[in-house]
């Protein structure tokens, strides 16, 4: 029997104003998440009820479209717009190869920042991309309500990361105030009932966020899994009332993979051999595209440096070309050696 869990952490002391020793107390449990898990569930963060609503409603709004009209918001150039099923192959941001390549059968809906938000600064379109909205009554309101709410929550969490790992409270604002952030809104598209799957369909295919947090939304469909320590795969699904919150890429890169972005995945949705409709929406907070990361001298160790510094605008460069232009992200040794680790174990989730 697995003892594998994804710790729960209230962080309202944060979020309201707590007194330090409640703080001192949720940075150590989010320390202990981040270096244990990379994965966590978080209460406390003050999201409504409406905001989470609205959201859903806007996705359903959205996804239960015809297919032609939902292509015509197809993403062109930046991380934004409509991506068909089975246009993407996530593994191939880690460099590995599925056996059909572009087989992840979500589709997805994205919006972000972008550089005109940020009037002050002379920052390229290139970074950040155009919001397409479709013509939903509601729709642009209802998700950019969620995408403010999400935002904060991110900006809540990297102000814990900072007392978590001891460092100045302004050293993520820093890295962060034109921060390229993206709201990925994903509906796993198979159509519901009893259907016989092709043995290589997946989900989303495994792989790691590619910034700095990801906090998460879902339903509570099975399907998401995490890759644990014990190289083995296992089942995920938020708690009542709680976002999901995971570390990405350049996470791991401070801090010199103590504290690692954890590999995951999503199944079909399968419950009593039936397959069902799940939902979810990642908000990506990423960094500022010309930001530098490098491991944080508290963070050295006698082997040598984990990573090479990089910036925010290469490191997801190269990520996209391979979840979106099925190129092999041949950088990503370390991720994909840990993918093909999980192989062995195929069969032994828990």
């Amino acid at each position: 029997m697995s003892d594998f869990t994804v710790p729960a952490v209230d962080i309202s002391p944060y979020v309201r104003g707590g007194p330090e020793a409640e703080r001192r107390r949720v940075a150590q449990e989010i320390d202990e998440a981040c270096a244990g898990v990379g994965f966590i569930q978080i209460l406390g963060h003050a999201i409504p009820d409406t905001a989470i609503c609205g959201l859903a409603s806007a996705m359903d709004a959205f996804f239960t479209l015809p297919l032609e009209t939902k292509r015509t918001y197809c993403v062109t150039g930046a991380n934004r717009g409509y991506s068909p099923p089975k246009s993407e192959s996530l593994s191939l941001s880690l460099g590995v190869e599925s056996a059909n390549r572009m087989n992840d059968f979500f589709e997805a809906f994205n919006v972000g920042v972008e550089a005109r938000s940020f009037a002050s600064l002379e920052l390229s379109e290139e970074d950040y991309g155009i919001n397409v909205w479709p013509g939903i009554d509601g729709f642009t309101e209802a998700v950019q309500a969620y995408f403010d709410h999400a935002g904060r929550v991110a900006r809540t969490l990297t102000r814990i990361f900072a007392d978590a790992l001891g460092l100045d409270p302004g050293f993520f604002a820093r890295l962060t105030d034109h921060s390229i952030d993206v709201l990925r809104m994903n509906n796993y598209a198979l159509p519901e009932g009893t259907v016989t799957l092709d043995g290589d369909l997946t989900g989303m295919g495994e792989h790691t966020d590619f910034g700095i947090v990801t906090v998460l939304w879902a339903d509570q469909v099975a399907g998401l899994q995490v890759l644990g320590r014990d190289e083995r795969w296992h089942d995920v699904a938020p708690a009542d009332g709680a976002l999901l919150v995971n570390l990405g890429d350049l996470t791991a890169r401070l801090t010199n993979d103590r504290w690692m972005s954890t590999l995951h995945r999503v199944k079909p949705p399968i419950v009593d051999g039936t397959i069902k409709r799940r939902r979810s929406a990642a908000y990506f907070h990423d960094g500022n595209p010309e930001a530098v990361i490098e491991t944080l001298a508290s963070h050295h160790d006698a082997s040598g440096l984990a990573y090479e510094p990089i910036t925010v605008r290469d490191h997801i460069k190269a990520k996209l070309a391979g979840s979106r232009q099925g190129k092999k992200n041949l950088a990503a040794v370390r991720e994909a050696a840990r993918v093909l680790a999980a192989e062995v174990n195929r069969g032994r989730s828990t």
